[in-house]
């Protein structure tokens, strides 16, 4: 599904009126009824109580149609305006003029002692402010908010939760919370990226009549569309699936490659060898028995030394793909080595966790290289690779993934909430599935090695990424079904795999669906 920011919104509205004869006010009407078939269905209308809150642009108009559709219905509406009714105008006044020929109350709010909710209201509809707003929300309107919220009662949004960057999905001040948001055309940016996404509750998108000729052509944000994967031949060996070289883990750092190789392995990945210090090998030996071993010499801290150079190359080249990072730790001469093994232009390299802040500041030698580079990023190592701080990376994560992918030549994925992945054509996808419970120590590990078992399995780059992150994402939302949000550790995302797997490969289409009813296409 195609992904617009408010801007492109904009241009199809446009074209709308203009090339297929759909003016503004039937699409505000659409838009209405759009919100209204989900009040009726969600909570019903005969008898109950509704609030509708108003602004004094077009998210104001179309909660003005809701208010005439749920008054027709049966229910019982209360209209409050937070701008005075000379300031509506154009459809917005048409529509405030027909509710109230309606008959439906309407009040002005001048003050927080004019917006009553208790015993009046069942529902609030909340059409303040649309998908444009880019001031901070202050005064009145800010008190406003901030009592809906407080009312406990369930909020149904109109296009976004008012105070919600709809490019960005940040909060300008203060934003609605809602149980649910009904948006129009496409989902925007802000309604799937944090915290937009989490404040706007399940989102319903109504095509508001638009014709698919003009929504469904492509653009350059997209949900992730996972592909179907090459099958196992019966006339095959392991390294028929994929032969990846790890260099992973130090004397503190154990897990990341355990979890890493497990992941390749639990995901269908054929053949995996793990490069770590010496000193440590024997212990993952016991865990990680599947794998390889390649013991390493270490530094004085328990490091990879930068004299195994040499016998990582000649590894490198005998392998589908390389992964550096996981655990590696920050001591300089490691740092280094990652330099030197990312500078072979000709293997494939995924470039993980301590690997990331290696390459740090040097974009232009991972730009000349001539095989696929893949990056892993979360916000702080995204920071760093941008030389922005954490919270203008977080403030605009899609930017900060675009800019990346350009600035490194690269294929990128930037870990969060909303998950996004970009290559340097600017073309971002964002995947849905996962939890907060998968914030947790090890998950990025468990990522990378998802994500080489399907290079390993035949995907290019930007497919393996994709399905990587929505396979990783479906594991954590089934390990938390077995044990909740709070209890879930990194080897229970990676316990999970191989059922995700054999569900992506027997049934696809029921793990979208799971995907998809997060949107609904109303």
């Amino acid at each position: 599904m195609r992904v617009c920011t408010v801007q492109e919104m904009r241009e199809l509205d446009r074209r709308a009126a203009d090339e297929y004869g759909l003016p503004a006010p039937i699409l505000m009407e659409n838009a209405g009824h759009a919100v209204y078939r989900v009040l009726r269905s969600e909570y019903g209308t005969d008898g109950r109580r509704y609030v509708v809150v108003c602004g004094r642009g077009n998210n104001g108009g179309d909660g003005l149609v809701v208010a005439r559709l749920l008054h027709s219905d049966g229910a019982d509406v209360r209209v409050y305006l937070l701008a005075p009714e000379e300031a509506l105008s154009g459809d917005a006044k048409a529509n405030l003029d027909a509710a109230r020929k309606a008959g439906i109350p309407l009040q002005r709010v001048q003050s927080l002692d004019d917006l009553y909710l208790g015993r009046r209201c069942d529902v609030v509809v909340d059409a303040i402010f649309g998908t444009g707003i880019t001031r901070e929300v202050e005064g009145l309107d800010a008190f406003v908010i901030n009592r809906i919220n407080d009312s406990g009662l369930p909020v149904v949004s109109v296009d976004i939760p008012s105070g919600v960057d709809g490019n960005t999905g940040a909060i300008h001040g203060t934003a609605v919370r809602a149980a649910c948001t009904v948006t129009f055309g496409l989902p925007k940016l802000g309604n799937l990226l944090p915290p937009g996404r989490e404040l706007g509750g399940r989102l319903f998108v109504s095509r508001i009549s638009f014709p698919p000729a003009l929504y469904g052509t492509e653009g350059w944000a997209r949900l992730v569309k996972p592909v179907r994967l090459p099958p196992r031949r019966l006339e095959s060996h392991k390294g028929s699936y994929g032969q990846l070289l790890l260099v992973a883990g130090a004397a503190a750092y154990r897990g990341a490659p355990v979890l890493c190789a497990l992941s390749f392995l639990k995901s269908g990945g054929g053949y995996v060898r793990l490069a770590a210090p010496r000193s440590i090998v024997s212990q993952l030996a016991t865990i990680a028995f599947e794998s390889v071993l390649v013991p390493l010499e270490e530094t004085s801290e328990g490091s990879v030394a930068l004299c195994n150079l040499q016998d990582l190359e000649e590894h490198a080249l005998a392998v589908d793909l390389m992964v550096v990072g996981p655990g590696l730790s920050l001591n300089p001469e490691t740092q280094e080595l990652v330099r030197a093994l990312v500078s072979l232009k000709d293997i494939p390299v995924l470039i993980d966790g301590d690997g990331l802040t290696a390459i740090a500041q040097d974009a232009g030698m991972v730009r000349a290289r001539n095989a696929p580079t893949l990056l892993t990023p979360h916000a702080g190592e995204m920071s760093r690779l941008l030389g922005w701080s954490v919270d203008e990376v977080v403030s605009d994560r899609v930017r900060a993934v675009r800019e990346a992918s350009r600035e490194f030549g690269s294929t990128v994925l930037l870990k969060g909430a909303s998950t996004l992945v970009c290559e340097p054509d600017g073309v971002v996808s964002i995947n849905l599935t996962g939890n907060p419970g998968m914030a947790t120590a090890g998950c990025g590990d468990v990522l990378a090695g998802t994500i080489a078992a399907l290079v390993g399995l035949g995907l290019e780059p930007r497919s393996a990424m994709e399905t990587g992150a929505f396979v990783h994402g479906v594991a954590g939302d089934l390990a938390v079904e077995q044990k909740g949000q709070d209890g879930i550790i990194a080897r229970d995302v990676m316990e999970q795999l191989p059922a995700v797997m054999r569900l992506y490969r027997s049934d696809l289409q029921s793990l979208e669906r799971n995907r998809d009813s997060r949107i609904v296409v109303i």
